[in-house]
Formats: C-alpha cells, structure tokens, sequence
C-alpha cells in the first residue's frame, strides 16, 4: 500500500492532514492547536473582563536581554537572526521565559516588507537601516512588486510556525506589520530620519506616484498579515511609526485610509491594533478605524484618549524612561500610569520601544506591577 500525505503549504493553516491510499481510500485527520492557557491579551482586546491587565512590551523580543546578545553575537547580524526561523522563534520566546509577560511578538522587522517587495535593505551597527536603493521614479514604483508572503515572507511565517509549536499554548502570538506610510517613508529615504523630507516631498510633489506605491505596500501588508494569521498569529499589530511628522490632512490622505483598508482585510476573529506614533491629533479618527486596539505612546494622556475612541481597547503607555529610574520609581510611575487607564479594555505596555540599553530587572518591576496593582483595581 502506498500512502500520500500533502497540503503542508496550503493546508497547515488549518491544522489538517490528508492522507491518501489508492485506489480511491483517503482519510482526514484534524489537529487542533493547543488552547491557550493565558488569553489575558485576546480578551481585553475584545473588551472582555479580565482579572488584571495583560502586558507586553514593544522590542521585549531582543536587545534588553543576556540571552539575545548571547546569540546575536554568534552570527553575522541583524539580518541572519531574522531569516533563520529557529533562531527567531528562540528570540521570540526568551522574554516569556525571562520576563513572564502575557504575549509574545514574532521577532522581525517591519522592512521586510520592502524587501519582499524588491527593495534590499541592510541593517547597520550603529547606523540602523540602510537602503542602497530608494524608490525615486515611477520606473522604480513600477519595478516593486506585490509580494506573495510564501515565497517572498516565507522565514518570517515559518518562524511564526515554530514558535507557536514551541508555545504550546502558553500565551498568545502577535504577529506585525508596519503601516504602509511608515514603509513608504524608508523606501523613499533610504535611512531613518528626523524628517523623511525626501518622502514627505513625495506627498507634495508626486501625491499620485506615492498612492501607487501605498496601493503596492498595502496589497503586499494584507497578504502577509493574512498569512501571519494562517502561520499561528493570535493578533496582529500595525506599527506606523512615523506618522507623527505627517500634518493631518496629509495623514489621513496617505495613512489613515490605507490602514483602515488593511483592518477590514483581517479575518473578523483576529483582533487589531494600531498604534501610530506621535498622531495624538487623529485619535478621534482612529476610532472609526476597524480595529479592537489603539496603541498610545508616551504623550498622550489616556484620561483625555478614552472618551473619544468609544469601545476600543486602549494600548500603553508608560515612557521609557521612566525605566531608568530606580525600582521604586518605576513602581510608582506604573501605578499612575495604570490608574490613568482604569481597570478595564487596557493592555499595559510601554509607549514605544524598550530602549536597548534599559535594566531587565526594571522591566521586570514595570510588569509585577502591572500585574499585581492591577488585579486590585478589580477587586
């Protein structure tokens, strides 16, 4: 007897095995995946009662940790850790193992978009991203193309495969994307900038080039975060990073909308959130965007946030700094930043990344704290 086993590519999504047996016998066997024993994230994104605040940090995966230096120096940078799928799955799950935090993030970039598009990006010690090539023409618009997550995405996915095997279940897996201006604002400058002048002339001077290209970025970011979600994501974030530097008209022309095309485009069941850096002024627009979850960075004051975005889930928003400080500082600073946001539709988080150089043993106080003065705002 000779048995065929097929659809790893297409069906894995849906945890499905076919087996067939000539001459016309098959079989199908589902796998469901684990239930997840912590699902604090999920259900205070829905809205849901939770016992206490979930809590995650943005680049909890990576620089702050022992173990991540450890193996980041083994290999040739940045860009090898990102493109082997052990090694980030590994990553991925070092801040769950060292900081017991409530989520994990897929450890990746959001250039990878560029990238699969046909725009190669290094990372530079020292430096950050560096685009040999920028998009200056509609020659060059006309050459990215419309990538498909499988072949042109697929580490990140198989990353994401691993990492939720070796989960198990033990908390959620939020997957990612940068927001298609964000993405755009790269491609066009080539490097991080305080400005993006070059990218922001776009806007300016060639507005219908720039849509083409968001339409491009756009397309690819739905079909990726699409397959992050088929690969094992929970839920998935928008980072638009940039958004702060853009004026309002100019946001919500070559921003707002392109982002909201990419909500709608999510499966009904994965909750969303978007977290536009620096956009404190569209916080009533983005409650009309169909996401779960908006993200608020260190600025905004979550008492004057809340009664503008209805019955969205609130995520942030404790400076970064504050983790400088010492551990009864930090304790503090959390504590007032907690009873800013109330007990409820909160997901506690930092207002942008933790810095690289910040104490583990902050961020670990950051998260007790969370955890355990939360749990008293309910009682």
């Amino acid at each position: 007897m000779v048995s065929l086993t097929f659809g790893w590519r297409h069906l894995r999504s849906q945890n499905i095995k076919l087996t067939i047996s000539p001459p016309h016998n098959f079989t199908i066997r589902t796998f469901a995946p684990p239930m997840l024993k912590n699902d604090l994230l999920l259900r205070a994104a829905r809205g849901e009662e939770t016992e206490r605040t979930p809590v995650w940090l943005m680049r909890q995966a990576g620089r702050i940790l022992p173990e991540y230096r450890a193996l980041r120096a083994r290999l040739s940078g940045f860009k090898e850790l990102v493109e082997t799928p052990d090694l980030a799955a590994e990553v991925t799950i070092q801040p769950i193992d060292a900081l017991d935090v409530d989520a994990a993030i897929i450890f990746s970039d959001i250039l990878v978009v560029p990238e699969a598009m046909g725009l190669t990006y290094e990372m530079v010690e020292a430096r950050g991203p560096l685009f040999p090539e920028t998009i200056k023409t509609a020659q060059d618009v006309a050459r990215m193309r419309v990538a498909d997550p499988e072949e042109h995405l697929g580490y990140v996915l198989e990353a994401i495969r691993v990492t939720k095997r070796a989960l198990n279940g033990r908390v959620p897996l939020i997957g990612f994307a940068g927001a298609p201006w964000t993405i755009l604002a790269y491609m066009v400058e080539g490097h991080g900038s305080k400005t993006f002048s070059k990218a922001r002339r776009m806007l300016y001077a060639e507005p219908e080039l720039a849509h083409e290209l968001l339409r491009k970025i756009t397309a690819t970011t739905i079909a990726y975060l699409k397959a992050q979600v088929e690969a094992g994501a929970n839920i998935v974030q928008v980072f638009d990073s940039w958004a702060g530097i853009l004026p309002p008209a100019h946001y919500q022309e070559f921003s707002s909308r392109y982002i909201a095309e990419i909500c709608r485009a999510m499966p009904a069941d994965i909750p969303v959130t978007v977290f536009a850096k620096g956009a404190f002024w569209a916080v009533e627009e983005f409650a009309q965007l169909p996401c779960r979850t908006i993200g608020l960075d260190w600025n905004q004051d979550p008492r004057a946030v809340r009664p503008l975005v209805g019955d969205k889930t609130l995520q942030g928003n404790l400076d970064p700094c504050a983790l400088y400080g010492t551990p009864e500082q930090v304790r503090a600073a959390t504590i007032a930043m907690l009873d800013q946001f109330g007990p409820y539709r909160h997901i506690a988080n930092l207002g942008h990344g933790v810095y690289p150089d910040t104490n583990p043993d902050n961020v670990k106080v950051f998260i007790e704290t969370v955890k355990e003065y939360s749990a008293t705002l309910r009682a």
